[in-house]
């Protein structure tokens, strides 16, 4: 380990550029702890002390590093950026000009990426003045604490609207730093900046845990994550391969083809977006809490749809099973890829091109989609249904955590060896 982490620094290229994403990520941390302008600390301070069941926010808050419940500059994170992504990639499946652009390659892509960037921007604004408004209101089913806070106490519309502009500005940037990473640093940009952000949540969650829960409780959670992240590692490098043979082709005086490839099937072909439409799904009724008036409504919504919760938890677990296949043939249309294989002339052994292809296709995805939408929710589960069974309500999303990090960490360890074995030195990756 030591040796391959020397070996990092023998290389020019790759130091500079594990350098460079250093300093990219020194520079989001300072972003996400600078306060926007007329905000008041203490009730920041006040609000951090007493936001600690995670209510709605508690979600946006873990994508921020915890700028967001602090007001920072940098408070939205990349959230906004995830989210239009999200938005794109759906409604690349049903509108045909976006569709003709996925088609296209690297112009199509082009394209895409401005257009996500734009819509970016849109939601960002929409969900500053939403938090404005909320952090100003002090809504406590929101914010999930139960006293009112009022983060902007001389609020007036231009405050607001700086402020607005402000945390807009500070998502914009932050997507720039992220394809500046892409670019000129190590691994993917927004994974990365997700990474950090994640991470540097883990060492205050697990003292808040030892703190509610003892030196017995945090000893078995600590045991319990090892375990967790030997099994993320083991099925994040579990793929299926499919063989692919392309037929042999006479161009001029050439003789094109005969090759023989794979397509590789992630067991976990989803990643981490179905526990972010899980999430984002189970805050609906939290919201609508505080605009219904009914309060038996209130009541349930406030005992039950927790994160601490056992129905929320079982409610979550389902949810990311569901949208593990939803957005898996999203990402994967079978009849799209065996479209492609059928133009390039090429073929799966044993399978002939066409529906038959798609239909072998289907059920291999299938097959794998089980046990990879299963393991993602027990990961995502396990730690917060052992904290709701002990009443921990200290760091809900622990699962979520975990699961980020070791993901974003194999790939980047990828990236790094990729680069290090072109230059004939010894990897990290066995």
């Amino acid at each position: 380990m030591l040796s391959s982490l020397k070996n990092i620094f023998k290389v020019p290229d790759l130091r500079n550029k594990v350098v460079f994403t250093l300093l990219v990520i020194g520079l989001y941390q300072l972003g996400a702890n600078i306060i926007v302008p007329y905000v008041s600390i203490a009730k920041v301070q006040q609000l951090e002390a007493e936001a600690q069941k995670a209510g709605i926010l508690g979600f946006l808050n873990l994508f921020s590093g915890g700028g967001l419940l602090r007001m920072a500059v940098f408070g939205l994170g990349i959230m906004p950026y995830i989210t239009s992504s999200i938005i794109i990639q759906l409604l690349s499946t049903v509108i045909p000009k976006f569709e003709e652009w996925r088609d296209q390659g690297a112009v199509g892509q082009k394209k895409l990426t401005q257009t996500t960037r734009y819509l970016t921007i849109g939601l960002a604004l929409l969900q500053s003045a939403g938090l404005v408004y909320v952090f100003h209101t002090g809504a406590q089913g929101l914010l999930g604490g139960t006293t009112k806070i009022d983060l902007i106490p001389n609020f007036t519309f231009y405050r607001a609207a700086f402020i607005v502009l402000t945390l807009t500005a500070g998502t914009a940037f932050v997507m720039w730093l992220g394809e500046l990473i892409t670019q000129r640093g190590i691994g993917n940009g927004m994974s990365i900046i997700i990474f950090t952000s994640v991470v540097a949540g883990i060492p205050a969650g697990g003292a808040a845990v030892l703190a509610q829960g003892g030196n017995l409780k945090f000893g078995i959670i600590v045991g319990l994550t090892v375990v967790l992240i030997v099994a993320v590692v083991f099925m994040e490098q579990g793929q299926r391969r499919i063989p692919v043979t392309f037929a042999k082709r006479v161009v001029g005086r050439r003789m094109y083809g005969g090759s023989s490839t794979y397509i590789p099937l992630k067991v976990n072909q989803s990643g981490v977006i179905p526990i972010i439409f899980a999430s984002s799904l189970l805050y609906i009724p939290v919201l609508l809490s505080n605009i219904v008036p009914w309060l038996a409504f209130r009541t349930f919504v406030s005992n039950h749809i927790q994160p601490t919760s056992l129905l929320y938890v079982l409610s979550y677990g389902v949810l990311i099973f569901a949208f593990t296949f939803f957005y898996v043939y999203v990402a994967f249309d079978p009849h799209q890829q065996a479209d492609i294989i059928r133009k390039q002339g090429g073929y799966i052994p044993g399978i002939r091109p066409g529906p038959p292809t798609e239909r072998y296709l289907s059920r291999i995805l299938n097959r794998i989609t089980v046990p990879g939408g299963l393991y993602l929710a027990v990961v995502a589960v396990l730690p917060s249904l052992l904290m709701a069974l002990w009443n921990l309500r200290a760091y809900p999303f622990y699962g979520t955590t975990l699961l980020i990090a070791v993901g974003v960490t194999l790939e980047t360890m990828k990236q790094i060896d990729s680069q290090l074995m072109m230059r004939n030195y010894e990897g990290f990756l066995k």
